[in-house]
């Protein structure tokens, strides 16, 4: 079997079955439930809510107008560390880690996907040069299996990777072998960018390493700006290999303020990066809340904030990728980041960047931290992958937005706590993801499609409550606490329901999504 066939429960196998089921589906649940029915019975399976949705359900007309421009290949990946590769993939570049590749797959099916390998590890790696010491503020060593792991993971997933090339070591000798290693050993076209410096705006502030007295040294002066940043750049693009570059790597607004005058100014960066968390907790007596991250400030104000960067890049005729992302920064915030509200919290988010023009987005993992998505574990023949509540909130995205996609235009103000999208596909397939992110409470509407006919399959994303940290299914199947082969197992929910009274009928229990997949009109 082709390995990038999807393995979704409904993607496929329910939505052959809408064609030739044409019968309503009344989908009532208890607030908050989990697991699922069989086909034909209420969406929320044994144990649901027997009551019935009300007759008046609320209408919200989707219109046929689009919002969006086409969703680019790849638009959702992974970011993760340097050092972290090879705990994921394994060792062996002839046989790398099939979860890690099924993963990475399910978040851009059919398409092109786009990994970074950078954050923090950008600015501690190095391939050794001769008669060069090696820079004090790098932790690991590139090697040569290193490059060849790197080289079998992209053409695995037939994927992209934006690699990070150390530019706090301010030798541009150690930046060029480094480059010219990736370039070499990786291969051109596997290669999406190099991806100079990271977060260059803490380079005069956060230490880059211990002198011995054990004092932090940065590795810029406490004034570095952009202006110094641009000048640096300036000085190391020339000594890099011909191939795409990409930054400025920032995710500081009075840095990105400045972002026209740098690609001026970099006439060979052709991929714009920035970086956003809508939440900060850098300091341990601060409190975040389920609420703080599902509110609008968190998801639609995130997007918002990106949009006049987006308009820059565009000026400038590039793409502008949101290359590192998660919901909090510094590491995240435990009962939040690993719970089922990061699920939601992302589904939310990724729509609303794709609405403003946002080209791609790498959703940040770092194994063993607090936002950790994916967790290697084990080695060899023993090698797993934990896969955290986030990661299923962007499989359900990735279902919803595949590749050439345009978002539709919603008529009608959603209720507090809910929000609603669509897209059409470039086939024609109409899809609709309702979240409800309230704690409690199920909501009860009715979906009326301009130009849809015939049954739609659905498919509900669940937990057993909010703040769950596993236990989180995706048409009824789910991937477990970790994983050997990156597939999803359990019975597959299927369920379909009929437009009835000019609408689709849909009731989605409280802190759970669900996904109505329409198929194109003959």
């Amino acid at each position: 079997m082709d390995s990038r066939s999807p393995r979704w429960p409904l993607a496929r196998i329910a939505f052959a079955l809408v064609a030739a089921i044409a019968v309503a589906v009344a989908l009532s649940t208890c607030g908050g439930g989990g697991g699922g029915g069989g086909a034909g019975g209420p969406a929320g399976g044994p144990g649901a809510s027997s009551a019935k949705a009300p007759s008046d359900q609320p209408t919200f007309n989707v219109t046929g107008a689009t919002t969006s421009r086409p969703l680019p290949s790849g638009f959702v990946g992974l970011s993760t560390q340097i050092k972290a590769l090879e705990e994921f993939a394994g060792t062996n570049p002839a046989a790398v880690s099939p979860a890690f590749v099924h993963l990475i797959e399910d978040l851009a099916p059919e398409q092109t996907p786009v990994l970074r390998l950078g954050g923090d590890s950008t600015d501690w790696s190095w391939w050794p040069v001769a008669h060069v010491a090696r820079p004090p503020g790098v932790k690991f060593t590139l090697t040569p299996n290193w490059f060849d792991v790197a080289h079998a993971v992209a053409t695995a997933v037939r994927g992209k990777l934006i690699l990070g090339v150390d530019l706090e070591a301010d030798n541009r000798t150690v930046a060029a072998a480094e480059a010219n290693a990736m370039v070499n050993r990786i291969g051109r076209s596997s290669i999406a960018a190099l991806e100079l410096g990271n977060e260059p705006e803490l380079y005069g502030t956060f230490g880059w390493y211990r002198s011995a007295a054990g004092n932090a040294v940065p590795g810029r002066p406490h004034d570095y700006d952009p202006a110094a940043f641009e000048r640096d750049y300036s000085t190391f693009s020339p000594r890099l290999p011909n191939v795409e570059l990409a930054g400025p790597s920032s995710g500081a607004a009075p840095w990105l303020a400045k972002l026209g005058s740098f690609l001026a100014a970099e006439p060979r960066v052709g991929l714009v990066t920035v970086h956003a968390y809508p939440l900060k907790h850098c300091t341990a007596s601060k409190v975040i809340t389920a609420g703080q991250l599902l509110s609008e400030q968190s998801t639609h104000g995130l997007a918002a904030s990106l949009a006049p960067y987006v308009a820059v890049a565009r000026a400038h005729h590039h793409p502008l990728r949101l290359d590192e992302m998660n919901g909090i920064s510094c590491g995240g915030y435990r009962g939040i980041s690993d719970t089922f509200t990061s699920a939601l919290w992302v589904l939310d988010t990724l729509f609303e960047l794709s609405r403003v023009g946002v080209a791609g987005v790498n959703v940040n993992t770092v194994p063993g931290s607090i936002n950790e998505i994916l967790g290697p574990e084990g080695t060899g023949s023993d090698e797993r992958i934990r896969v955290h509540p986030e990661y299923y909130g962007m499989m359900m995205f990735a279902q919803a937005a595949p590749a050439g996609s345009r978002l539709l235009k919603l008529g009608t103000k959603t209720p507090h706590g809910v929000k609603i999208w669509a897209t059409r596909a470039r086939d024609g397939v109409i899809h609709l993801v309702v979240i409800n992110k309230r704690p409690s409470g199920s909501q009860f509407l009715r979906l009326r499609v301009a130009g849809a006919h015939g049954a739609a399959a659905v498919e509900q994303l669940r937990a057993p409550s909010i703040r769950s940290t596993g236990g989180v299914t995706i048409g009824g199947q789910t991937f477990g606490a970790e994983t050997t082969t990156g597939v999803l197992a359990g019975p597959a929910e299927h369920h379909t329901v009929a437009s009835s009274g000019g609408g689709y009928p849909v009731t989605v229990p409280a802190a759970s999504a669900t996904m109505l997949t329409i198929p194109a009109p003959n």
